[in-house]
């Protein structure tokens, strides 16, 4: 017998009302929480900002039981609860979508899902789960392919198939740790209208980690700034503005800082306008790759960006940039077509990379350009292990030098701490996308390729990360930078491309983009294939 039919029962659609009262949270010596309360009221959408480090991860653990509370107490319904394990918080009708996945990479979007239960029968009923399963993801404002693994899906789907799972399970009150944060805006507002609409109707309360200031004003009904475990300020939104929750979070009241990170003064002094006659560092030409289905991903691609230039590609997460990536950093074979660096055939082998001083930092880079284990010093070190200073007498590596290069770096890019026998896995993700920088940017750099580079970052790690971007651009990069947060490519791009079911689509400047036009050619309404081929042909610099 199928339990399908089953879960429904099991958790209330009710909105749920939640208060916090008075939590403290130590680790050690160090306090992570201090006498902090959060009232959140039941069918509304409550945003909870601050910097890294703030409290707002150790505060949403304790109330779904992974981090149980030194301190306080917890209403729910009007009714004191104690929440000391996951149980606890599901049968509460408490939900997580955490910053970092937490999906089974092995099994398929529908084998996912129906883990999330908890408690399957001995045996599945594949036909009545089958069409269970497609009947919900017809109501989801995205869907994804019930049958797809789930190493074969972007970061944005994975993100969006963690949503799917707790829209499945039917939470009352859901806890959102960075929704959006690879998320196009037309994705972020579909995921967050989703949300707006299901509070609206009494059936959902949402306490939403976010450091995106657009999505707190569009869609929150309030919002709480914590800042070194304490609350500094909470009020409805209809009551403040950016600078105000950014001088919370920043510690100040009125500076050129908080504004920045806010995004209300991000004026930067004009840039000198590319030389006519700068060359194309990197090439693309009818570039085609395949996922790991044996699917076209890439559809012959071609693109050229020229030496100081950030050349920004735009689209919808799962329209072949992580294929395209990959088969740039060397990690996936392409199936046809050209590329070229510094006017040389290029094939994505160590080798090459280091002789044409191509460098990059892709997405994930724990996963796709670290060994978690191994210490920070033994990370900085994998593009020059068999170089000198670090190797010398054959395979032999000087510890010395390779610990003093390491120190160098971590200094040069703040990577924090700056302990260079710590493994690099127990960092934070701003200090490990750091510490991948300091590898890839602590040499002179030809070509730099980027891919979602602050994701899940706070404030002041995205100002840096994207500082050093621009200024390896000035310096005379040629960057491909491949995001799926538009604001981010507006601010950075000099030109922004559109990729979408693997095909270059349209191209324009980045100063003056239309974000409408650039919205619907990446949902897929281009044109005319001719408009691709002439957006193609404009890309390789024909």
């Amino acid at each position: 017998m199928s339990t399908a039919a089953q879960l429904p029962t099991q958790v209330p659609t009710q909105a749920l009302g939640l208060e916090v009262i008075g939590a403290s949270k130590s680790f050690g010596a160090f306090r992570a929480l201090q006498d902090v309360s959060l009232k959140v009221t039941p069918g509304t959408i409550h945003a909870l900002l601050g910097e890294n480090g703030a409290g707002k991860s150790t505060l949403v653990k304790g109330l779904v039981g992974y981090g149980v509370l030194d301190h306080g107490e917890i209403i729910a319904d009007t009714r004191q609860v104690r929440i000391a394990s996951p149980r606890d918080a599901q049968a509460l009708g408490i939900g997580m979508v955490y910053q970092h996945f937490t999906l089974a990479p092995g099994l398929s979007v529908e084998e996912n899902l129906l883990l999330a239960r908890g408690s399957l029968p001995w045996k599945i009923d594949w036909h009545t789960e089958r069409a269970e399963l497609t009947a919900f993801m017809q109501r989801m404002p995205f869907r994804l392919a019930l049958d797809a693994p789930v190493t074969s899906l972007a970061a944005g789907e994975k993100q969006k198939l963690e949503i799917l799972k707790q829209l499945y399970l039917r939470q009352r009150f859901l806890i959102l740790d960075e929704p959006t944060s690879v998320l196009t805006p037309q994705e972020a507002d579909e995921v967050l209208g989703l949300m707006r609409s299901l509070t609206l109707a009494g059936e959902l309360t949402v306490l939403m980690i976010t450091h995106k200031f657009r999505e707190v004003m569009a869609y929150a009904d309030d919002v709480t700034v914590l800042r070194k475990g304490r609350r500094v300020g909470s009020c409805a939104v209809a009551d403040t503005d950016r600078d105000s929750l950014a001088a919370w979070m920043m510690g100040s009241e009125d500076t050129a800082d908080a504004r920045v990170l806010a995004g209300v003064d991000t004026t930067r002094p004009a840039r000198k306008a590319l030389a006519a006659d700068a060359p194309a560092r990197l090439s693309l030409s009818k570039l085609s790759v395949v996922d790991d289905r044996g699917h076209p991903a890439v559809r012959e691609v071609s693109l050229a960006v020229r030496a100081g230039e950030i050349l920004g590609l735009a689209g919808v997460s799962g329209n072949g940039q992580k294929e395209l990536i990959e088969a740039l950093v060397g990690q996936r074979r392409a199936q046809s077509g050209d590329m070229h660096v510094m006017g040389q055939p290029y094939g994505a082998t160590r080798e090459e990379m280091h002789r044409l001083r191509l460098f990059a930092l892709p997405e994930e880079p724990l996963r796709n350009a670290c060994v978690a284990g191994m210490s920070i010093a033994e990370n900085l070190a994998l593009r020059n292990f068999d170089r000198a200073p670090v190797r010398r007498g054959g395979w032999r590596l000087d510890r010395r030098a390779l610990r003093e290069r390491a120190k160098q770096l971590i200094d040069e890019f703040n990577v924090r701490p700056p302990m260079p026998d710590r493994a690099i896995g127990t960092l934070s993700g701003g200090n490990v996308q750091r510490a991948v920088l300091a590898r890839e940017l602590g040499q002179e750099v030809d070509v730099l390729i980027v891919a979602n580079p602050v994701f899940g970052l706070d404030f002041a790690s995205v100002a840096d990360i994207h500082a050093r971007i621009l200024a390896a651009r000035d310096r005379g990069a040629a960057v491909l930078l491949v995001s799926e947060d538009l604001d981010e490519l507006l601010e950075l791009a000099d030109r922004i491309a559109v990729i979408a079911e693997g095909r270059l689509v349209f191209e324009t400047p980045a100063q003056g983009a239309d974000r409408v036009v650039l919205g619907r050619h990446m949902a897929g309404h281009s044109e005319s294939d001719e408009s691709r081929a002439d957006a193609a042909a404009v890309l390789a610099g024909a």
